[in-house]
């Protein structure tokens, strides 16, 4: 069974989005206008496409490239990437629920949020190629890991030293690539 987020859980997740893009936005010393100009949005479970449904992940990010034209009688176009992060709230919910009480759905969330964010401002900076190899990848995940482990320092959750060893254990694997 398909399990969303609830009327309480969707502006909890709003509020992580909110509180991400301020922490991410003071850690790599840029305003939230700027971040914002990297285009995203959030989607949950219920609103997603086939395609942006990913098993066994907490978020699943997509990149599309977008023709914007002007004038139909004018050849100036002007195309952007437009990233949309994916959360998959059944695997959230059942991470959440398998780890209480030592994880919060708050908590998490953050984290996630924070995490996802951050690869937007890789991609869209042109910093890292989205369409790299699975090697490059599993790098970037171990990069950005770090970086959201960073981002996270002024934040005081209790929980949070748990999820961050949580996803500290698992890019240890990731180092044998480097």
């Amino acid at each position: 069974m398909t399990r969303y987020f609830n009327t309480i859980q969707l502006p909890l997740a709003s509020k992580a989005f909110n509180d991400a893009e301020k922490l991410v936005s003071r850690h790599f010393r840029i305003s939230e206008e700027q971040l914002k100009k990297s285009r995203y949005d959030v989607k949950t479970l219920a609103y997603l496409e086939q395609h942006e449904i990913k098993e066994g992940a907490f978020a699943h990010l997509c990149k599309y490239a977008y023709e914007k034209q002007d004038d139909p009688a004018q050849e100036n176009k002007e195309s952007f990437d437009f990233y949309r992060i994916c959360l998959q709230d059944n695997i959230i919910l059942d991470a959440v629920e398998r780890a209480n009480p030592f994880i919060k759905f708050n908590t998490l969330l953050l984290y996630i949020a924070v995490h996802e964010l951050i690869h937007v401002l890789r991609f869209g900076s042109g910093e890292v190629d989205f369409d790299s190899s699975w090697e490059k990848k599993e790098q970037e995940e171990a990069i950005v890991h770090t970086l959201t482990k960073s981002a996270l320092q002024p934040v005081k959750y209790h929980d949070l030293d748990i999820v961050l060893d949580c996803f500290s254990s698992s890019f240890k694997i990731c180092d044998i690539y480097n």
